[in-house]
């Protein structure tokens, strides 16, 4: 857990100190979505690697799928009603405009 910190930290500092070189920015952006792409296809080494979970892949497809939709349609529920709370759209005057 120690290295984990102390890598993060790490990780801290460096970026503080080139958030001012705009290209080494860019090349941050680049590096960050290569390692996001590597560590996806490890996962997926590492799924196909596990024999419980391919045979029980049609089972946890439905369970992630009931999931997913679950989540989805929460999360807009929520955004709706919060929308409506926050920002209420204004009643109409029926085309007159009141000055």
């Amino acid at each position: 857990m120690t290295i984990v910190l102390l890598l993060m930290l790490a990780g801290i500092i460096a970026g503080f100190s080139i958030s001012r070189y705009p290209q080494l920015l860019k090349l941050n952006d680049k590096l960050t979505s290569a390692a996001i792409y590597a560590l996806l296809f490890l996962l997926g080494i590492s799924v196909g690697l596990n024999k419980t979970i391919i045979q029980n892949l049609d089972k946890i497809g439905v369970q992630a799928i009931i999931i997913t939709l679950g989540a989805v349609s929460g999360s807009v529920l929520a955004l709706w009603v919060l929308y409506r709370f926050f920002f209420k759209p204004e009643k109409s005057n029926g085309g007159r405009n009141e000055k």
